[in-house]
């Protein structure tokens, strides 16, 4: 009896034990996954706060880059060895910087207006006459105030002598008929919302302040809203010459709306922007961020469009289209996690790969190479960066928490690497997408000043303006010139003259006559 009594408080004992073992391990688990978890929180609130505080550089310190040439922790000696067998990462070398030039020199194109000052006549030495040996020049920059004035034209009214028939000429087109402002005024209104940012309710301040004129913001906005409906149909012959490219540039931007439906609220409507790097760009409203946008705009285009990863721009267009990626934002993601972890050697090996890939571009404009030389030079220097790229991403997935900043990076990447290894497949296709994030600037820059588009039917007239404006900007056209001499007379042009006056058109007809 006593033995079967040891033998049942043995057994008892190794199952206590084994049950203490397995929640042991459960509490080993929950303690990695709440340290997991903990990471996982520092790092987002420590990427809030370099959101809301932090540079917003996306270049690595010079701290940073001396790691890369230390032991990175928690490496060992066989990955070393192994990594020492690769070719090394380079260093990013600085921007070239040019020498300060000194004092700019006012442009030779500025009028001069010169103001002699004059010289005592007698010697304040000896008392004797003096004569003028020369002048001593010197310039600065100056301005005359806006003059503002009323232009009133007088039409002579002719009788005729012998059936008593009164004639008239007629006015000149304007941009608003039986309006107040000339064509001048009415579009230095629309210049000074969509390129210096300035709303409506300052710049009517202004003409009161500065001209004494009261024009409410109604009257003003009657004024931009004409603008952008006589623009739709030139941003329509812009878009049918887009379509005509094979290689497109998208992005979008959201910007608020009034919809007037009493809920105190805007909608978050979206400006699609596309274009083709040094040429004309058109923004398209939509009041959505669905697939319905740049699916009814490229309609059935083949040609390459270039993105970031939103998912919309996807099964867009004709069956021919290639879809690029954008290896700024894959490599913005890794220089996020550097900002939250700045000691990760891994982090910062990769961006300064990913930097190799800018540096042959780099190397490219610099010796002004066509598309074809690059391309070669990229075949040369950056593919077998990208292999490696791909390699150590492929590992670090296998060691990174899927939700850290690094492993987001990571997973972007390769979720990406199609698209993004077919940057390097088609010559003409840049290694990012900022060109077309550098349009949505204005945008950005706008919603901070007039804050938001003042209905649903305004937006498509609010995007003919900024098509316009962005692209005159990307071409180097003056902009009030080219408004000056295609909107007068726009609504009586026949269609196949508005086609001619596209900026890109404009531009290369005046070159022609000059």
């Amino acid at each position: 009896m006593a033995a079967a009594d040891r033998e049942l408080r043995i057994e008892r004992l190794e199952a206590a034990l084994r049950m203490a073992s397995r929640e042991l391990q459960w509490a080993n688990l929950t303690i990695q996954k709440k340290d997991a978890e903990i990471q996982l929180l520092q790092e987002r609130l420590r990427k809030q706060r370099i959101g809301f505080l932090g540079p917003g550089s996306e270049t690595l310190s010079d701290l940073q880059l001396e790691l890369l040439a230390d032991d990175e922790p928690g490496v060992t000696r066989a990955e070393v060895e192994a990594e020492s067998q690769r070719e090394p990462i380079p260093a990013v070398p600085p921007r070239k910087r040019k020498p300060h030039p000194g004092r700019t020199p006012l442009p030779e194109s500025l009028p001069r207006v010169e103001e002699v000052i004059a010289c005592e006549t007698n010697c304040k030495h000896c008392g004797g006459e003096t004569r003028v040996i020369g002048y001593d020049l010197s310039e600065v920059l100056d301005r005359e105030p806006a003059k503002w004035f009323v232009r009133v034209s007088k039409r002579e009214k002719r009788s005729c002598g012998k059936c008593s028939a009164i004639q008239m000429p007629p006015l000149a087109p304007r941009i608003v008929e039986k309006g107040l402002a000339s064509d001048r005024v009415v579009i230095e209104t629309v210049v000074a919302k969509y390129c210096d940012h300035l709303p409506l309710y300052r710049q009517e301040a202004m003409l009161e302040r500065e001209a004494g004129v009261e024009i409410s913001r109604a009257t003003l906005d009657g004024w931009v809203m004409r603008v952008g409906e006589l623009l739709q149909p030139l941003v329509e012959a812009m878009r049918a010459d887009l379509m005509r490219s094979s290689y497109i540039q998208a992005d979008e931007t959201i910007v608020p709306v009034q919809m007037h439906d009493n809920r105190g609220a805007d909608h978050p409507a979206y400006l699609w922007q596309y274009g083709t790097p040094g040429g004309e760009t058109v923004f398209d409203f939509q009041l959505g961020r669905g697939r319905d946008g740049p699916r009814k705009f490229l309609k059935d285009w083949n040609g390459i469009l270039q993105t970031d990863g939103y998912q919309a721009y996807d099964q867009v267009g004709g069956p021919g289209l290639i879809h690029v990626g954008c290896w700024a934002h894959a490599r913005r993601k890794f220089v996020d996690a550097v900002k939250v972890n700045p000691k990760d050697g891994a982090a910062i090996a990769m961006v300064t790969r990913m930097d190799a890939l800018f540096l042959v571009d780099r190397e490219a404009r610099g010796q002004e190479l066509n598309v074809e030389e690059r391309s070669a030079l990229r075949r040369e220097h950056a593919h077998p960066w990208v292999d490696q790229i791909h390699s150590e991403c492929r590992k670090l997935r296998a060691q990174l928490l899927p939700k850290s900043a690094l492993g987001e990076a990571v997973n972007y990447t390769l979720n990406m690497w199609a698209k993004l290894r077919r940057c390097f497949d088609h010559a003409e296709v840049e290694l990012s997408n900022n060109l077309a994030e550098n349009s949505m600037r204005p945008v950005a820059l706008g919603r901070k000043n007039w804050l938001h588009v003042g209905s649903a039917k305004a937006g498509p007239k609010v995007a003919a303006i900024l098509s316009i404006v962005e692209s005159c900007r990307r071409l180097g056209i003056p902009v009030k010139d080219y408004l000056l001499a295609v909107l007068p007379g726009m609504s009586q042009r026949k269609h196949s003259e508005i086609a001619q006056l596209t900026p890109a058109r404009w531009m290369a007809s005046r070159g022609r006559d000059c």
